[in-house]
């Protein structure tokens, strides 16, 4: 708790990103329904969003080594804050989509920034400590930024300039804190023969709740929209699904420590394809209904992708960790690109209920291929297993967060070891004398 302490800046300043990161991707989609886009370019503003974010996963460590940490940091929050200041000067489909991309590589690289930060203070014995801190705070500041738009509404200037405000004041706490200065941002780690080899059920249930979850966060607020909700309904109705989601994670993690965690992945993914279903079917209109099924699908598939990880950790090698992680980072990425793409074709060509048609098939999908593995491959003993870890968004993972992970502590003292200067020799130490000044007699 120590080190938590001395680090509450940057956990203020993740909670600021999140909270503008929250506001922002629940307004845009929103907005853009009120201002009559199509529900393709309302998919693609989600697409645009995934690209940017891998795309900054990937290229912001290349930016830090060149110009270090708080000016990369700076030019990140500057660039998101103009970012979605001009969603509001510039109201058009296909510049939301430009502009929801850039959004979301800024919004890349100033998470790892502070990630990075985190990690620099965080060891074996507090990092998970501050790994469950680092998540419950993200958890509620998007939670707290979507409720947020329940009091601004969407028209108007006022929600694009608070989440500017929210991006902005991002930067002071980093800027002004007194930790070290972090060594360089961790690059992804990407084996992706490794991760099928090492788990099959890790990689599809990584790729299917890509396609599910990006079609569901991207173009659910269009759905509640369609179904007469108002903005504080769409608020609400996302923060019952995120709390149910976050407080979901515990039982069924720790529930998974102790049986076959394919199991729980066969009993979740089916209610969240059932709840899918039943939207499907019932439709249901603004009112209770249909914040009781949001309720439960984001109970069943919010621990979903958490649960696969702690799953591909039980086969792991030692050292693999951040590997297969990274490895699932990318397929996770490219589901959630694909997923809102096509899910508003299908609310396009049938109805908006059609979203639930996408979320349900790759549900059934990560049951089904989970159930048919389990009769393939038996399960590791819960004594050797990794404690599961909670985990935040899934659509705001990053390679940093793989090494904050206390499962990847032996990986983590490698990169110590790799990224510091290397010691010397302790028989070099005792031979050498040392330098004097001979005018002031100091060493």
């Amino acid at each position: 708790m120590a080190s938590v302490v001395k680090i509450y800046a940057l956990f203020l300043g993740s909670a600021l990103l999140m909270f503008g990161g929250g506001l922002q991707g629940l307004l845009l989609s929103v907005r853009g329904a009120e201002e009559h886009f199509s529900l393709l370019a309302l998919g693609l503003i989600g697409t645009g969003w995934s690209v940017g974010f891998v795309a900054g996963s990937i290229a912001v460590p290349m930016i830090v080594r060149n110009v270090g940490h708080i000016r990369a940091f700076s030019v990140m929050a500057a660039i998101g804050t103009v970012t979605i200041l001009l969603n509001l000067l510039w109201i058009n489909d296909v510049g939301w989509i430009v502009l929801r991309a850039l959004s979301g590589f800024c919004f890349a690289g100033a998470a790892m920034i502070v990630e990075s930060w985190l990690n620099e203070v965080a060891d074996n014995k507090s990092r998970g400590t501050i790994f469950s801190i680092y998540v419950t705070i993200n958890l509620a500041a998007s939670t707290v930024g979507q409720m947020a738009m329940s009091i601004t509404g969407t028209a108007g200037y006022i929600p694009f300039v608070i989440g500017a405000i929210s991006f902005i004041c991002a930067l002071m706490p980093p800027a002004l804190t007194s930790s070290p200065q972090p060594r360089p941002l961790a690059s992804a780690k990407l084996d992706l023969p490794l991760l099928i080899k090492t788990s099959p059920v890790a990689a599809v249930a990584a790729f299917c709740c890509g396609m599910a979850n990006g079609s569901f966060g991207t173009l659910a607020p269009v759905y509640g929209y369609e179904q007469g909700l108002d903005a504080s309904g769409i608020a609400l109705l996302f923060a019952i699904a995120a709390i149910a989601g976050a407080v979901a994670q515990i039982p069924f993690g720790r529930l998974s420590d102790r049986i076959d965690r394919r199991l729980v992945m066969v009993g979740l993914a089916t209610s969240a394809s059932i709840v899918g279903l039943l939207m499907v079917i019932l439709n249901p209109s603004a009112g209770w209904l249909m914040y009781v099924l949001f309720g439960l699908y984001g109970l069943a598939a919010n621990p979903l992708y958490p649960i696969a990880v702690a799953h591909a950790n039980d086969f792991a090698r030692d050292g693999d960790f951040a590997k297969i992680a990274g490895g699932m980072l990318l397929i996770l990425g490219v589901g959630l690109a694909i997923g809102p793409a096509i899910a508003s074709v299908l609310m396009s060509n049938i109805a908006p209920m059609a979203l639930f048609i996408i979320t349900a098939i790759f549900h059934a999908c990560v049951a089904g291929f989970a159930f048919l593995r389990m009769r393939v491959r038996k399960s590791v003993d819960a004594a050797e297993r990794a404690p599961f870890q909670p985990m935040g968004n899934d659509k705001q993972v990053t390679p940093e967060s793989i090494v904050l992970d206390p499962r990847a502590d032996s990986d983590a003292e490698d990169e110590v070891i790799v990224r510091h200067e290397p010691a010397v020799p302790e028989e070099l130490i005792e031979t050498v004398e040392p330098q004097r000044n001979v005018q002031n007699g100091t060493v």
